[in-house]
């Protein structure tokens, strides 16, 4: 478990370096640098590196982590998955990425309805 942990973790590390320092074709620099002010700022760092685990592998959503989810709105979780899901080295499996993305936010959404 703690290896996982640790792998997520690295993980988390990685791609939040690329967002900053690395230019991105399918979305501007400008409009990365917005995806990161508006809306990592809406969510824990741990509920991101949960639900990035989650959708990026075989992690366990946290119920707690849905409602912070569903606070951070549609757009945002929208938006930072298919940002994550665009990088090279993940071509060719983008519509995996973005199915369990849909799947986070539908189970998300179901979870918060009822608390």
């Amino acid at each position: 478990m703690a290896k996982l942990s640790s792998n997520v973790t690295a993980l988390f590390i990685v791609v939040a370096l690329m967002c900053a320092f690395v230019p991105v074709l399918s979305v501007k620099e400008a409009e990365a640098k917005s995806l990161w002010d508006t809306c990592l700022v809406k969510i824990t760092p741990k509920c991101a590196l949960n639900i990035i685990a989650v959708v990026f592998g075989n992690g366990t959503l946290i119920e707690s982590c849905c409602h912070d989810l569903v606070q951070e709105g549609k757009v945002c979780h929208d938006n930072l998955i298919k940002y994550i899901a665009d990088r090279p080295s993940l071509i060719g499996r983008e519509t995996q990425y973005l199915k369990k993305r849909d799947d986070v936010w539908t189970h998300s959404v179901s979870i918060s309805k009822t608390a």
